[in-house]
């Protein structure tokens, strides 16, 4: 299968304390990789690292064959190429639901205005909004904002996709909508990295589910071997403290 992102070696440290300690993962095409561990364990912090939102100290990240990790790269181009939604929805306020889709579509990749905003309604009607286009956000529910921040993430078709606990800050009810989204892009081939605490949904819709312990990958195989019948102690430790 082809690799469209691949992260060898990567290291990355907030003053004295490390958080990923030689990080290797690859994400093959239409791949979905769950990140799973205990808070702190480095799962977001791997996510804004692949996204280009933190520096490394040391390794390499590729996308597709073009090495993103260089100095020289130009992170916003490589932004472009990749969608990201994290746990607090980062709508613009000000801005409503067509305006925050369109956005990027518009002012990065240089979409007409007609065009972007037919492709953002279309997608919007596709998760039940469409109606809302011209609303703010503070007039949409939680699962409504996080619905709008994944149709914006995906209105620029990224290469990759990276969902950091995108359900965390949902009222349980709304949980599920957004779930729903997710479970819809991966049938469609999306290419989808995320960590997240939902582990019936990592058991469901995950390809490969990656522990993370202490800024290293203890364990990672198909759900239901690592979910299932872990091999190593921590990850069962982990489990079974986290399902109790």
């Amino acid at each position: 299968m082809t690799t469209q992102l691949r992260a060898t070696g990567i290291w990355k440290a907030f003053g004295d304390r490390e958080v990923l300690r030689g990080v290797d993962l690859a994400v093959a095409r239409h791949e979905v990789v769950a990140l799973i561990g205990a808070s702190g364990s480095g799962k977001s912090t791997l996510l804004r690292c692949l996204g280009l939102l933190e520096t490394i100290g040391d390794g390499q990240i590729l996308l597709g064959d073009d090495d993103i990790s260089d100095p020289r790269v130009d992170g916003n181009r490589v932004r472009a190429r990749l969608g990201a939604v994290f746990q607090s929805y980062n709508l613009f306020p000000h801005l409503s639901v067509l305006q925050n889709v369109t956005l990027a579509s518009r002012v990065v990749h240089g979409t007409p205005r007609r065009r972007a905003e037919e492709r953002a309604i279309a997608l919007l009607d596709r998760v039940g909004l469409a109606d809302k286009a011209h609303a703010h956000p503070d007039q949409l529910s939680g699962g409504q904002q996080q619905r709008v921040a994944i149709v914006r993430a995906i209105a620029t078709e990224p290469e990759v996709l990276l969902l950091d606990e995108i359900t965390s800050a949902l009222d349980p009810e709304l949980v599920g909508e957004v779930l729903e989204l997710v479970r819809e892009l991966k049938e469609e081939g999306t290419t989808i990295v995320m960590a997240t605490h939902e582990m019936a949904f990592a058991r469901d819709v995950a390809d490969r589910v990656v522990f993370l312990d202490a800024g290293r990958i203890l364990e990672q195989g198909p759900p239901a071997q690592v979910l299932g019948a872990p091999r190593e102690a921590r990850t069962r430790e982990f489990l079974a403290r986290f399902l109790q």
